[in-house]
């Protein structure tokens, strides 16, 4: 439990630095929009924004998360964490949808972009702001298990990308080239696109109940290794927000008493919850060791 709650303050941490990080890097160059003209600028601006605002459902599902289970939520809401996911996903694709009308407009209706100074000096502040709050957001969400935390690290890292391309159409505009600055602002959307794809994969995944099989495999040695366990029949895992949840199979003795069965199914527990990262609890069912023509199932035969 601890840990549990020390990996709520290290995320709610994350999400409000790098709101502040990414509010102040969105003033700069909103302003810097408005004196210049640049859509390329005004696209990066408005990924950026959306950025920063991602953290506000985050926030609400860390939140939400630390709620006990109850007997309607008998898991508790840490799946409230995937329904962020899914608004995070949301606000890119609204921003790729703004940044493409910009400059699809701006493409049909030329406009002279100004201070060409200005616009490259907010698009290398729009890079290393985004820089800085991808790292942290990629390095906190990993530590704690928050999918949803690390893709909107990856959010702002492609951001970075992005508004060192605003640097290319500001060099195209100084060098004569006016249609250079909708031009990367299409290519802007295009790289928002990609983004978007990556983060509703991620998304995904956790809806669907996706783990690293790496995590099946190491449950399973580690159930191997407790002495008393004959064998090993099925484990499943899953994530609920940034925690594991896992239920498994072990087979004793026939002869073992529930007493000697039970305490072989609590040390696996306190050895999953040690050996698994992130796993908050195990549900270890115990089955006695089948003789030849023996099947302890048959009564749920016609149900599997």
């Amino acid at each position: 439990m601890d840990a549990a709650l020390a990996a709520d303050a290290d995320g709610m941490r994350a999400l409000w630095i790098s709101l502040a990080g990414l509010g102040a890097t969105t003033v700069v160059q909103a302003a810097v929009v408005v004196l210049s003209g640049s859509v390329a600028l005004l696209g990066d601006t408005l990924h950026n924004a959306a950025d920063a605002l991602t953290s506000v459902p985050l926030a609400i599902a860390f939140v939400l998360g630390r709620r006990p289970p109850n007997r309607r939520y008998t898991y508790g809401y840490g799946r409230a964490e995937d329904l962020a996911g899914v608004a995070i996903v949301l606000a890119i694709a609204l921003s790729c949808v703004a940044a493409a009308y910009s400059a699809i407009h701006r493409l049909l209706h030329p406009q002279e972009v100004s201070h060409l100074a200005a616009v490259a000096a907010a698009a290398l502040i729009g890079f290393v702001g985004n820089e800085l709050v991808a790292a942290y957001r990629i390095r906190v969400g990993r530590r704690i298990g928050s999918a949803a935390l690390v893709a909107d690290g990856l959010h702002a890292r492609a951001d970075g990308f992005t508004s060192l391309a605003v640097l290319a159409g500001a060099g195209g505009v100084a060098l004569g080239l006016p249609w250079a600055d909708p031009v990367v602002g299409l290519l802007i959307t295009v790289v928002i696109v990609m983004v978007l794809r990556q983060a509703a994969r991620e998304v995904y995944r956790r809806l669907m109940d996706a783990v690293d099989p790496a995590l099946v495999d190491r449950a399973e040695q580690v159930l191997r290794g407790i002495e008393g366990v004959l064998g090993v029949g099925e484990v499943r895992i899953r994530w609920i927000g940034h925690r594991l949840r896992m239920e498994c199979e072990i087979v004793v003795r026939p002869d073992s008493t529930v007493v000697a069965a039970h305490r072989v199914a609590v040390e696996a527990e306190h050895a999953l919850i040690h050996a698994v990262p992130r796993l908050s609890a195990a549900l270890v069912h115990a089955d006695p060791q089948t003789h030849h023509g023996v099947d302890h199932h048959a009564e749920l035969a016609h149900h599997r």
